[in-house]
């Protein structure tokens, strides 16, 4: 058994795999190689230094190798060809320190693997040397020097930016690997060193193992021992967390993954990853993909309840027209915003401010859950996302939420708390402007937290609207510590544009800075309405414009 990584436990929606030897029938003379999953659900890898990284990725996967490819690390050459031929033969790619400094990570993995042969490419010395340690057999960073020690049939000379290194070897074809080149660069000359390259076994592939990697530079070396063990590489885009990548999301959900390695020093600080691994294997996306909503969503809403035209643009027309006009005005924004995916949407008035108590005495009125459901299925159905807004009058947000948790369980909808309509005891609407304490909003924030991680959905929009400083005092304590949420201040003031700017000006004094904003065009009450273009010139840009 080899020595434990870094193990957190991931909750039950990933699958149990235990740890035993994988490795197939070794041929007679071939030399042995064992894989392994790793015990825990999911193992970190997040060593800084590339030597140590490369060492850990190999102990987290394989059990023992007799033959191991070794480079030294910041050689670009060397590396990249050296992920081809660990790939090739199904053994680990490890480092070795730059200038000669202390290769301990080094010489004690090969140790516990057992290393007998290094295939030392370009300029690595092997780590060996010492009596009785492994024989080194040296090649220079050449494609004709690696196929002829080590037999291998190598694909076609890719080149490879070093932005691109780690997505081009987790892209690498064990049966027939690239020959991985730094881009710009000259091939090197060279022969094959002196020594013999034993023939190589290969394990059984570690096909219920994913290893999630950011691409930093550190993994490179543990991406291509990944590939050796026959482990599913994926990438996340540059990220941490797992939910930012449309293409993980869908990898974990299709294969639900009885191992996860994550790989990459990033990863340490990555605070709940056990639980967003199990949202990302849970499959649901948001519209435009992912389970993040920004940066990588830009929202255009249409505000306003269904069946009545005066409370906003959303219900002047029915159910299709409405989708339909959503989408138009998305559109005027494509070719505004190339840096994330526009996505049209709904904010439905749920709860509407009421002039009369009503039966339960609370100056709101609350649509049927019944009656609003056709509106955000069929927003679903389209590709929309949709954002519940409550006015709730004398009562208080959360219990008004939990009239809707049945809307707020899908996966592309969202809440929105507007205290413009928020009362007292003995207060009534238009009398006063409303207000909410920030101890009301931060019960909300918990409980639609709990809510979305406890149904795995994807990050879930949490809108506060604001024109005035004192609506939300003390916003400052805002609890911006739940992942699941993406928090938004949503300035929805109206009037000529020097007073917009003004008060969006005002209201971002005092933002935290882990909240998104959100920007209102009114058709009749602004002078002038901004244009799509004008629009995207408010700084910061909005993540969410809406029309009322």
């Amino acid at each position: 058994m080899r020595s434990p990584t870094v193990p957190i436990a991931l909750t039950a929606a990933l699958l149990v795999s235990g740890c035993g030897a994988a490795s197939g029938e070794e041929a007679e003379d071939a030399a042995g190689v064992a894989t392994s999953a790793p015990d825990a659900r999911l193992t970190l890898v997040a060593d800084d230094d590339p030597v140590a990284s490369a060492a850990s990725a190999s102990r987290a996967l394989f059990d023992g190798a007799d033959v191991v490819v070794v480079a030294r690390d910041g050689d670009t050459a060397g590396t990249l060809l050296g992920a081809s031929a660990a790939t090739g033969l199904g053994v680990p790619l490890l480092l070795e320190p730059a200038g000669g400094g202390p290769a301990d990570a080094l010489t004690a993995e090969l140790e516990r693997l057992g290393t007998t042969t290094v295939l030392a490419v370009g300029a690595a010395e092997g780590g060996a040397g010492d009596e009785g340690g492994p024989e080194v057999v040296a090649v220079p960073a050449t494609p004709e020097a690696v196929a002829e020690v080590t037999g291998l049939e190598l694909g076609e000379p890719r080149p490879v930016a070093a932005d691109e290194a780690a997505g081009a070897v987790a892209e690498l074809d064990p049966e027939q690997p690239a020959v991985l080149q730094p881009a710009g660069a000259a091939p090197a000359g060279g022969e094959a060193g002196d020594g013999e390259l034993p023939a190589v076994e290969r394990a059984e592939p570690l096909d219920d193992t994913v290893v999630v990697t950011s691409g930093a530079p550190e993994a490179l070396a543990g991406v291509a021992t990944a590939r050796a063990a026959g482990a599913r590489v994926q990438l996340t885009g540059g990220g941490t967390d797992p939910r930012g990548s449309a293409e993980l999301v869908e990898l974990m959900a299709e294969q639900q993954p009885g191992t996860v390695v994550a790989l990459g020093a990033g990863f340490a600080t990555e605070e709940g990853l056990d639980w967003k691994l199990e949202t990302a294997a849970a499959g649901e996306q948001l519209p435009g993909g992912g389970q993040l909503l920004f940066p990588q969503h830009f929202l255009v809403a249409l505000y306003g309840s269904p069946g009545t035209g005066a409370l906003g643009v959303l219900g002047e027309q029915d159910l299709a027209a409405s989708i339909e006009r959503a989408r138009a005005h998305a559109a005027d924004y494509e070719p505004l915003v190339q840096d994330a995916t526009v996505v049209p949407a709904f904010e439905v008035i749920a709860t509407v401010a009421s002039s009369v108590a009503g039966p339960d005495g609370n100056y709101s009125t609350e649509l049927p859950v019944e009656e609003l459901r056709p509106w955000v299925e069929a927003a679903g159905e389209a590709g929309m996302y949709v954002v519940i807004d409550l006015q709730p009058g004398r009562t208080d947000f959360r219990t008004q939420a939990e009239q809707y948790r049945s809307l707020l369980e899908l996966p592309h909808v969202g809440l929105a708390l507007d205290p413009e309509w928020r009362l007292g005891p003995g207060e009534v609407h238009l009398t006063q402007i409303g207000s909410v304490s920030i101890d009301e909003v931060n019960g909300v924030v918990s409980w639609l937290a709990d809510l979305t991680r406890a149904n795995a959905l994807p990050q879930k929009l949490l809108l506060l609207h604001q024109f005035r400083v004192d609506m939300i005092p003390d916003r400052d304590r805002l609890d911006t510590s739940r992942d699941e949420l993406a928090l938004m201040v949503h300035a929805d003031g109206q009037g000529g544009q020097g007073d917009k700017q003004a008060t969006w000006r005002t209201l971002r004094q005092t933002e935290p800075e882990e909240v998104a904003w959100g920007w209102k065009n009114f058709y009749d009450e602004d002078v002038p309405m901004l244009t799509p273009e004008q629009t995207v010139e408010v700084e910061p840009r909005p993540d969410l414009i809406s029309y009322q």
